[in-house]
């Protein structure tokens, strides 16, 4: 199986496929003018999703794949929040209706360093401007490291309904190695102020694939994490890209292990979540079989979308923030990447939008197979085709080599066009999903 489909993916050369087209292909064709006009176009009935980034840390894990920004005090903080309420009322103004929230996600960086009454000052202000589906599903990223009783305390008066901790792995030498020192003992703490003040929605985010790991540390690591019984697990490859993200120029090339020993982790991880009661789920999550991750597998509706796997049925998605991605039904936007040139366009009262990317009929027939691949390991392409009146053929012959490559490998299995990922290949979908992906290079050597 040493194809070279197979060593794009184990080199992460491949997209994670967590929107179609990637963000790669935005153009700055999409602005804010265009934002504005979909903005306004938006659906009188339909229900929306809420995304607001906080890109600030209170200190830089090696590992860490976003950009992000060391807060050393509240006045940085403060200052971008500012901006972000004044998007949120923008953003509302331009709107024809008022929009109903089914889902809000803070994600970061850490969120809650923003601090308990300014967390619940922008949940009211969201409540005052959107029309509030309830219960709402409020979601926050949260590090256990400088997670406070206080802030529990805002989460659950806020009615947060679940919250995702970062734990990567609990051996101290892969915590060194990656200058995140987090013992189980702040997790546990953390787990339970949540717990305490009705946060039940408990994930943790794993990390394979780490400097000095090995399959006895990762299975650690799981045993530890089962203890606590979080209802969803997110076990993530580590991705190496040095050139691109200054960090990880930090953590020793060497420490890290090869392609062999990061699949043997994977394996042994989800071997121990499984046994110990979790359902797979897709790529790399996993979840209780009560969660609602799994029985939106179960009734065909787990979705995946910038944030990953989710139960989120919405097609709108708004974000907000710097470098936030959103999605309405005509195609995706981006705001400005960094803080500085964000808070700008929103002082000067217009959208933040810096790129975007308008779908065409087949750019949205792509990423309905590409979704039902990376959510169920399978996918009925002429069904999804007549779904949307395209023809599959010209979609399966550009798939050809690729899909003929993976079923020779025994990866995929192909019966009238219905091509299903082998359960013990789950972790190379992303090469699977990429045979339907217009914008790779199709040679395969």
């Amino acid at each position: 199986m040493q194809t070279s489909i197979l060593k794009e993916y184990r080199e992460a050369l491949l997209p994670w496929y967590t929107i179609y087209p990637t963000v790669a292909e935005f153009t700055t064709s999409v602005g804010a003018d265009s934002y504005e006009e979909w903005l306004r176009g938006l659906p009188a009935d339909d229900s929306v999703s809420l995304y607001l980034h906080v890109p600030f840390c209170q200190s830089i894990c090696w590992f860490c794949g976003f950009p992000t920004t060391i807060a050393r005090n509240q006045g940085p903080i403060l200052n971008y929040l500012d901006a972000v309420r004044n998007e949120i009322r923008l953003v509302s103004e331009k709107v024809q209706q008022e929009l109903v929230v089914n889902d809000v996600h803070f994600g970061g960086g850490t969120p809650t360093l923003i601090g308990a009454a300014e967390f619940l000052a922008t949940i009211e202000l969201l409540r005052r401007r959107f029309a509030f589906r309830e219960p709402a599903r409020i979601a926050v990223e949260i590090d256990p490291r400088t997670f406070t009783a206080e802030i529990a305390e805002a989460l659950g008066a806020a009615n947060v309904s679940r919250a995702s901790l970062g734990v990567q792995s609990f051996d101290p030498i892969v915590q060194k190695a990656i200058n995140r020192v987090q013992s189980e003992a702040q997790t546990a703490a953390a787990v339970e102020k949540l717990r305490r003040h009705g946060v039940s929605g408990i994930n943790f985010d794993l990390i394979f694939g780490l400097p000095h790991q090995t399959v006895e540390s990762c299975v650690e690591a799981a045993v530890a994490t089962v203890a606590m019984r979080p209802n969803r697990l997110a076990v993530f490859a580590y991705s190496h890209i040095p050139s691109v993200m200054k960090n990880q120029r930090l953590i020793e090339r060497t420490a890290l292990p090869d392609s062999v020993a990061r699949a043997e982790q994977a394996a042994a991880v989800a071997e121990t979540l499984v046994a110990a009661g979790y359902r797979e789920i897709g790529l790399d999550h996993f979840a209780l079989p009560d969660d609602e991750l799994s029985l939106a597998q179960t009734s065909g509706r787990l979705r995946r979308n910038s944030l990953g796997y989710s139960a989120d049925t919405c097609k709108t998605l708004i974000g907000f923030g710097a470098s936030s991605i959103g999605r309405v039904g005509e195609g995706y936007v981006r705001n400005e990447v960094t803080r500085e040139s964000y808070s700008r366009h929103i002082a000067a009262g217009r959208l933040a939008t810096s790129k975007g990317y308008r779908l065409t009929d087949e750019d949205r027939v792509r990423a309905a197979i590409i979704e039902r691949l990376m959510c169920d390991l399978q996918a009925d392409v002429p069904a999804i085709c007549a779904a949307y009146g395209f023809d599959p053929t010209r979609l399966l012959d550009s798939a050809a080599s690729r899909l003929v490559k993976l079923a020779e490998d025994g990866i995929v299995g192909i019966e009238t066009d219905c091509i299903r990922v082998r359960h013990e290949h789950r972790f190379v979908v992303r090469a699977v999903a990429a045979a339907f992906d217009a914008f790779l290079d199709r040679v395969v050597p």
